[in-house]
């Protein structure tokens, strides 16, 4: 099998492993079902393994799928930086990287920042606080080389460095009767006037929310959760809070009440342009994935 083909299908592999649906891998990657099943049917062939175990309600990764996504995570990265190298030789890149990163996570942002000053100073960052509607359209202009942004993900965008921020609290006003509540379900908010963004693409943390909220929903701008807190304060309704917000925010006029929302949670990743990648953009990459793999 012919480099090219393997590639691909290697990145049908990583992108199916990612959703577990091939119909959303193949939204994700612009293709049709049939060829992200073809194309995993071919790699399983080639390696002599199955990948996947799949029934008529669902598909998961077998434990030959599981060993193998790491190696071929790094092998779409090697290849991706060998591009990268490659371009940068041909025709070196000028002025800073920028990344767009959402409120939220600021403060990764900012190691990140720190950490490339420190072991790659010729890598100049530019750090371009954005929320989602922002930083999709930074990417899709080019004003962001790279984004720390959440779930969905872009269509025709590349990630990695994935990872979890659960969903734990719910953002009340200080005098709601619910502010001194030990503990809130979603029954006990059904009704009220809750917050959600004005658009909730599937995927998102706010779409699962709308399914499971018998509430009165307000349209809000929740690209900055912590200014979202104003709109909180001011009354015009609760919002659900991921824990770091619950964590790192303190404020006299709102409280975070713990929330039973089980396994909800929003996903981050770094996300970036293929077609733009840059050797240093592959450092900043390298550089995200080291710090979510340490303290």
């Amino acid at each position: 099998m012919d480099a090219g083909p393997a590639q691909r299908d290697v990145a049908c592999f990583v992108v199916v492993a990612e959703h577990l649906s091939f119909s959303r891998a193949a939204e994700r990657l612009g293709m049709t079902q049939p060829a992200v099943s073809l194309a995993v049917a071919r790699l399983e062939r080639a390696l002599g393994v199955r990948l996947f175990e799949r029934t008529s309600r669902e598909v998961r990764l077998s434990d030959e799928g599981k060993v193998l996504l790491p190696y071929a995570e790094a092998m779409l990265g090697h290849a991706a930086a060998f591009a990268a190298e490659a371009a940068r030789l041909a025709e070196p890149g000028t002025g800073p990287i920028r990344l767009a990163y959402c409120p939220l996570v600021g403060a990764l942002a900012a190691r990140v920042a720190r950490r490339l000053a420190a072991r790659s100073p010729s890598v100049d960052v530019e750090l371009r606080r954005a929320g989602w509607n922002a930083a999709t359209q930074e990417l899709a202009g080019g004003g962001a080389a790279a984004a720390l942004m959440t779930t969905p993900f872009p269509r025709g965008t590349a990630t990695t460095a994935r990872f979890h921020i659960p969903v734990t609290h719910v953002a009340v006003p200080a005098r709601d009767p619910l502010a001194t509540a030990s503990r809130v379900t979603f029954d006990q908010l059904a009704g009220r006037d809750m917050l959600l963004p004005r658009t909730r693409p599937p995927g998102s943390v706010w779409h699962a929310l709308a399914g499971r909220l018998r509430a009165h929903f307000v349209a809000a701008d929740l690209d900055d959760l912590p200014a979202a807190l104003d709109l909180v304060a001011a009354g015009r309704g609760a919002m659900a809070a991921p824990r770091l917000l619950a964590e790192t925010v303190r404020r006299p006029d709102v409280r975070f009440v713990p929330l039973a929302a089980g396994d909800l949670r929003m996903t981050y990743g770094l996300v970036w342009s293929p077609d733009r990648a840059t050797a240093d953009l592959m450092t900043l990459i390298q550089t995200v994935r080291h710090l979510l793999r340490t303290p």
